[in-house]
C-alpha cells in the first residue's frame, strides 16, 4: 500500500512490534532558552542555539544534555538541531531532553514530520511560532526494539554523513573557483606559457547589445509549443537556465553563447551564459561577444557582478545600454589566453556540477530511505515480514 506524500510519513495502520506514542511521553523534558536572540558573543566557548539553521557562539551555557533542539518561532519555524554537551538556547528554541526512545530516531522522525504537523498547527501571524502543546502532543510511530531504532537512525544518519560531506565537497570547490576566478581573471596568476601585459577594456568594444521585447500572454504557452520564452532571472536560478513559457510569435532571439543580463527589476544586472537560442523579454538584453571570447566574458562579468548592481539606481532599479557597454574589465593580450581561462573555469564548474548532481540524488535517496524506514514498509531487524502495511 503506498503512503499518501501529503501526509506524515506515517503508515495507515502499524507494522508489527511498532507502536504509537506522544512525543511528550518519550521525552522527559520540553523546555526553551531563556536569552534574547542578540545574546551571542563571537567567538565564546558554548554553543548558542537560536531559531536560525546556523548555531552562533556565547560565554556561558545553561544545558549540559544530549538534546533534540526545535525553532520555535521565525522563517525557520521547526528546524531540528541536535546536540551532546553544552549549549545555551534563545527563549523561542525548544530544547527536549531525557529520552526514553533512541534520540536519534526520533530526529529523524521529527526532520521527516515536524513541518507537515506545523502546517496545521502553527500560530499563524506576523511571526508564526509553535505551542509546547505542538512537540508534546505529537505521535511518533516507532518499532517497540531499541535495537530496531537504532538501526534505522544508524541508516539515516549514515545517509546524512554522505549528504553532509558531498555539501561540504562542493562548498570547498566553490570556494576554490572563487580563488581562481580573482586570480585568473586579473591576471594575478597565468597559465602556463601566456606573458604580455594586461590592459583594461570597454566592453563596448567587442560586443553588440540586444534588447528584448515583451510578448502578449496570448502568445505564450506551457506546452512546449514554439521557442522557449525568457522573462528574467526566475527563468535562471543559480546560473541554470530553467525555461517554462514558450512563444510562437518571437520578437527578440538571443543565440547560444549570449550573455543575458537582467536589465529591469531587483534582479538587474544577474546574468547567465546561453546554451541554445531562446526568445528575452524586455527585462533582458542580449549580450553579444564579436572580438573576444565569450565563456571568458561571462566570467568577467560575474567577477564583477557588484558593478552593475551599483548602476542599478531609482525607485525601480535598472541598467541602460551605456550601463553595460561603459563596463570595463580587465584583458589579456592574447584572445588564446582568455580561452585558456575559460576552459579552467569550466572544468570547475563541470566537476561542481557533477558533485552538485550526486548531491541531489543523495537527497533523494534519503528522503525514499525516511519513507521506506519510518514507516516500517523496510525493516532491518528482525525476521522477514511479507506486507507491513
Amino acid at each position: 500500500m503506498e503512503v499518501n506524500p501529503t501526509k506524515y510519513f506515517l503508515p495507515y495502520r502499524l507494522p508489527d512490534q511498532w507502536r504509537k506514542a506522544n512525543l511528550g511521553e518519550l521525552c522527559g523534558k520540553i523546555t526553551t532558552g531563556k536569552l534574547d536572540a542578540n545574546a551571542m558573543s563571537e567567538g565564546g566557548a558554548f554553543r548558542f542555539y537560536t531559531c536560525a539553521k546556523e548555531f552562533y557562539q556565547i560565554d556561558s551555557y545553561a544545558f549540559d544534555a544530549e538534546a533534540i533542539l526545535v525553532s520555535g518561532n521565525g522563517s525557520n519555524v521547526g528546524y531540528v538541531h541536535y546536540y551532546k554537551g553544552k549549549f545555551n538556547a534563545y527563549q523561542r528554541t525548544y530544547v527536549l531532553s531525557d529520552f526514553s526512545a533512541h534520540i536519534h530516531f526520533v530526529r529523524h522522525f521529527l526532520a521527516a514530520n515536524l513541518q507537515k504537523r506545523i502546517k496545521k498547527e502553527v500560530n499563524a501571524g506576523i511571526t508564526p511560532y509553535i505551542l509546547h502543546s505542538t512537540l508534546a502532543e505529537m505521535p511518533i510511530y516507532l518499532p517497540i526494539s531499541d535495537q530496531e531504532q537504532q538501526a534505522i537512525a544508524n541508516a539515516l544518519s549514515d545517509a546524512d554523513a554522505l549528504i553532509e560531506s558531498l555539501e561540504q565537497l562542493v562548498a570547498k570547490k566553490r570556494q576554490i573557483k572563487h580563488g581562481a576566478m580573482q586570480q585568473l581573471l586579473t591576471g594575478q596568476k597565468r597559465l602556463p606559457g601566456f606573458t604580455g601585459e594586461w590592459e583594461m577594456k570597454r566592453l563596448g568594444e567587442g560586443i553588440t547589445l540586444h534588447s528584448g521585447h515583451h510578448i502578449l500572454a496570448q502568445h505564450c504557452n506551457t506546452q512546449h509549443n514554439g521557442i522557449a520564452y525568457l522573462t528574467g532571472p526566475a527563468d535562471f536560478p543559480d546560473g541554470r537556465i530553467q525555461h517554462t513559457k514558450f512563444t510562437t510569435s518571437p520578437g527578440t532571439i538571443c543565440s547560444p553563447r549570449d550573455i543575458l543580463v537582467t536589465v529591469k527589476g531587483s534582479g538587474s544586472g544577474t546574468i547567465v551564459l546561453t546554451d541554445s537560442h531562446y526568445c528575452i523579454s524586455r527585462q533582458l538584453m542580449a549580450i553579444r561577444v564579436t572580438d573576444w571570447d565569450s565563456d571568458f566574458i561571462y566570467f568577467s562579468l560575474l567577477q564583477n557582478a557588484g558593478r552593475f548592481k551599483a548602476a542599478s539606481t531609482g525607485l525601480i532599479p535598472g541598467l541602460s545600454r551605456s550601463d553595460i557597454l561603459d563596463q570595463t574589465l580587465p584583458f589579456p593580450s592574447s584572445v588564446h589566453e582568455q580561452t585558456a581561462i575559460a576552459a579552467v573555469l569550466s572544468d570547475m564548474d563541470t566537476e561542481i556540477d557533477t558533485l552538485e548532481a550526486k548531491l541531489a540524488k543523495a537527497r533523494q535517496v534519503k528522503q525514499g530511505m525516511m519513507q521506506e524506514l519510518l514507516t516500517g514498509r523496510i525493516r532491518l531487524v528482525g525476521p522477514h515480514r511479507e506486507g507491513h502495511l
